[in-house]
């Protein structure tokens, strides 16, 4: 947004839509003349480009897995080939990534026996370009692990990964994690709301709550001081860690600490309805930077003067001297990883075989989490009343849903899914036939390839999100659409609406006639 101060970084950034597609139209050709002049380099046959599709298109997992083994394995040969030499080794920036969960689960095999699963999550796929850092992971590995002997075995296992556990019982977890984060902070965050108080234990739980809450980023704050080395630099993420920047600088005072937001941050009449208000505000700015997508920067800057009575400045926010940088960094994809996936040949088989199942019909698309913020139900009651109001289309169209179930322990989510699935229903039942149905629902993940392939024969993408930090799925389908030029239908309520609304067809999720 033009002359807002909070809208920008210090990298620069293209000045219009037109120079970026130019730009990448650009290196796009480079890329088609470099293969043209070396056909032996071609994707598939190089060296290096077969290996990496082949762990690409298994699955994102193994991409991650990849990424992670290859951090680990860049450091040692470094470190061997200095030893061998007898060099100092270059001081490669030390990098502590700290989040809530590790990019890693752990499966328990015997008493000092453990598995370690992949978990390619949003957070893990945008941190995938972090390579110029010697990183470390910092977080919580999924499992209860109660006894010293699981706890060495399991640390030494993900040692392997550059990775270190934080040691959370199941108390804490249900308390910190599924009560305050997920019952208080991500409501609040999307505009839900705070939970009706309805009873005085509704009030004691809350607390409590909030007590394990601070009791969590400590355990956090005593892993990282334990790990910690003079000039590394700490990256905190999200809402679940709101507290550990003010624990780090606690620990050490000139410790550089970061923390970043992956979800809107409301506006300070929002916010200023959480009781924990300030005590959050002050402890987020004790961190250097803060960083925080698009225009939420300003929300937050908004929420620091208005309810702690604070100094916004271009830079930040001034606190008697102190200042902590605000900035918005939006963060984006790898979308050369997609565009390389859509010459794969099973990539290749997979689109015919979608275009072949599909033939004569426009195929719409939506990839979201089974989330209350997604719109889900919104977006398929839009698509009802266009095949309502439309009946020459009922036959031409077809909507396909994927919606990755989440938090299925929570009542809340269990009702969403139940409500989508009557919706689904009665819809296909009322426009369907016996030999098509106008949507089709899936309740689980894709394999990247397949999702690759759908992405690229899709006509129209609906991304009808009610509240969201940035949303990814609207950048995977535009790297995959370089062949097909489809449609882009987006929230006004995405993050990805301040970079793609130039393109994309901005909409209103709860007008569903719109």
């Amino acid at each position: 947004m033009p002359g807002d101060k909070y809208n920008s970084s210090s990298y620069h950034i293209p000045l219009s839509r037109t120079e970026r597609l130019l730009r990448e139209r650009e290196l796009r050709e480079k890329r088609r003349s470099n293969r043209a002049r070396n056909p032996n380099e071609a994707v598939g046959s190089s060296e290096n480009s077969d290996n990496d599709l082949r762990l690409e298109g298994d699955s994102s997992r193994q991409y991650v897995e990849q990424y992670l083994e290859g951090a680990a394995a860049s450091a040692t040969a470094h470190d061997n080939v200095c030893e061998r030499q007898e060099v100092r080794p270059y001081n490669r920036q030390r990098l502590l990534v700290v989040a809530n969960r590790l990019p890693v689960s752990a499966v328990r095999r015997g008493e000092d026996s453990w598995s370690l699963e992949i978990s390619a999550g949003g957070l893990v796929s945008a941190l995938l370009g972090v390579k110029e850092f010697d990183a470390r992971w910092i977080g919580w590995a999924g499992v209860n692990v109660p006894d010293e002997v699981g706890q060495k075995s399991l640390t030494k296992t993900l040692a392997e990964k550059r990775c270190i556990p934080v040691f959370l019982d199941e108390e804490i977890v249900h308390q910190y994690y599924n009560g305050y984060c997920n019952n208080i902070l991500w409501p609040l965050f999307h505009y839900l709301g705070l939970p009706q108080e309805d009873r005085l234990a509704t009030t004691r739980s809350f607390q409590s709550q909030f007590a394990a809450y601070k009791k969590a980023n400590l355990m956090f704050a005593d892993v990282v001081n334990e790990h910690y080395e003079e000039g590394d630099v700490v990256w905190c993420h999200d809402y679940h860690l709101m507290f550990l920047p003010k624990c780090l600088k606690e620990y050490n005072s000139k410790m550089k600490v970061g923390w970043f937001l992956h979800t809107p941050f409301p506006s300070s009449e929002i916010h200023r309805t959480l009781p924990s208000r300030s005590e959050l505000l002050r402890s987020v700015l004790a961190a250097d930077l803060v960083g925080i997508y698009s225009t939420y920067a300003r929300h937050f800057v908004s929420a620091c003067t208005r309810i702690l009575g604070l100094e916004g400045t271009p830079e930040g926010v001034e606190d008697q001297g102190k200042l902590t940088r605000v900035a918005a960094f939006p963060i984006g994809i790898d979308s050369e990883r997609f565009i390389r996936a859509l010459e794969v040949p099973d990539v290749i088989q997979h689109m015919k075989e979608l275009k072949e199942r599909f033939a004569g019909r426009k195929v719409m698309l939506g990839v979201d989490r089974l989330d209350i913020i997604k719109g889900i139900p919104q977006k398929i009651l839009a698509f009802e009343k266009f095949l309502e109001e439309n009946a020459s289309w009922r036959d031409k169209v077809v909507l396909l849903q994927i919606a990755v179930p989440t938090r299925t322990d929570v009542p809340e989510y269990q009702k969403l899914t139940s409500q989508v699935h009557e919706i689904v229903g009665r819809i296909n039942g009322r426009f369907g036939t016996l030999t098509a149905a106008p949507i089709h629902h899936l309740d689980r993940s894709l394999d990247f390839y397949a999702l690759c392939a759908l992405y690229a024969v899709t006509d129209v993408a609906l991304v009808t999100s009610l509240r969201d930090g940035m949303n990814l799925v609207s950048y995977e389908f535009v790297a995959c659409q370089e062949a097909k030029k489809g449609v882009l239908i987006l929230s006004e309520f995405a993050g990805a609406a301040q970079s793609l609304g130039a393109g994309a067809i901005l909409v209103n999720p709860w007008n569903i006639t719109e």
